[in-house]
């Protein structure tokens, strides 16, 4: 069955959905249980960010094929461009807390510089923030922040105050999600085994032939995480960018290759997966301090 997509490009859009009052054009603090709408479901494509706690369930949420995982006192946060389906189980109330900020809000602020930073806006369903008891009231807090701003009489300090108590919410969700990375330890270093023998796989197998070089986003899929929490697990784990620690197989694989075979350079760069030898070139002295062609004389005593 076809279902119709609600496109959420403004606050007052939302807050239409479920009957709040709109007391900002570009900003909303919303309490659905006051909510006086009730849609039984809904698929949104959102063009503003939104951030909720859930407190209680009641139904399930959608992002791509995957439902979220969450209870009492999980965040989900949407960018816009994402799309999320939402059934409500009958007979019950959505209890939740919600942010929504239009991205006209943080223009000309530091929030609209560093936006692209809270890399949890692009998390997939299966990431979503579970808080502590501690966290929620941390979390509530800061909506009451923002709620208190929006009840002040508008003035010049208005926006950057906002702003800034929005940034503030955020700040505390990156150590939240901090702190839920430590608690899933074992989960992460799980992965980061399976993303090691991935990696040896693709060069073993030959996927570089139609594949080219491994991208972040290949081993994220594989793992089944989206490509920011993946990138963010792993330099979580090993002090490393996922680009950069599959950078340093390549050029581990490439240093035996070039010591170890009689392959030319551009052989060698085309069998690792790079569509011209120059772009291999370039990183290998990068990376090494020498050319591939330096690094092989060296290492057979020519110079």
């Amino acid at each position: 069955m076809e279902r119709n997509v609600i496109r959420l490009d403004t606050v007052e859009q939302y807050n239409r959905l479920f009957g709040l009052e709109t007391r900002h054009p570009l900003v909303s603090v919303a309490d659905l249980s006051k909510a006086t709408e009730f849609p039984n479901h809904f698929t949104i494509n959102y063009g503003i960010y939104a951030l909720f706690l859930k407190q209680t369930r009641c139904g399930d949420i959608r992002y791509g094929r995957q439902t979220y995982d969450y209870q009492e006192g999980t965040v989900t946060s949407f960018a816009p461009g994402q799309v999320t389906e939402t059934d409500m189980e009958e007979g019950t109330r959505p209890l939740a807390l919600g942010l929504l900020f239009h991205p006209d809000l943080i223009k000309g602020t530091s929030l609209g510089q560093e936006i692209k930073s809270y890399s949890f806006f692009s998390y997939r369903s299966n990431e979503a923030l579970h808080l502590s008891e501690e966290e929620k009231g941390i979390f509530t807090d800061c909506l009451k922040k923002i709620s208190a701003e929006l009840d002040h009489p508008v003035d010049k300090l208005s926006k950057r105050l906002i702003a800034r108590n929005i940034q503030l919410l955020l700040d505390y969700c990156m150590r939240f999600y901090e702190r839920q990375f430590n608690t899933r330890a074992a989960v992460n270093s799980d992965i980061l085994s399976k993303f090691e023998n991935l990696l040896d796989d693709y060069f073993m197998d030959g996927s570089t032939e139609h594949e080219g070089l491994p991208t972040v986003k290949y081993f994220a899929d594989k793992v089944f995480l989206s490509p920011n929490y993946f990138g963010d697990l792993i330099k979580k784990e090993t002090g490393k960018t996922a680009q950069e620690y599959i950078q340093n197989k390549i050029i581990d694989l490439s240093k035996e290759m070039i010591v170890g075979t009689n392959q030319t350079i551009s052989q060698i760069a085309y069998g690792l997966g790079f569509q011209y030898s120059q772009h291999f070139n370039r990183l290998f002295k990068k990376s090494v301090g020498c050319t591939p062609v330096e690094y092989r004389k060296a290492a057979s005593g020519s110079i």
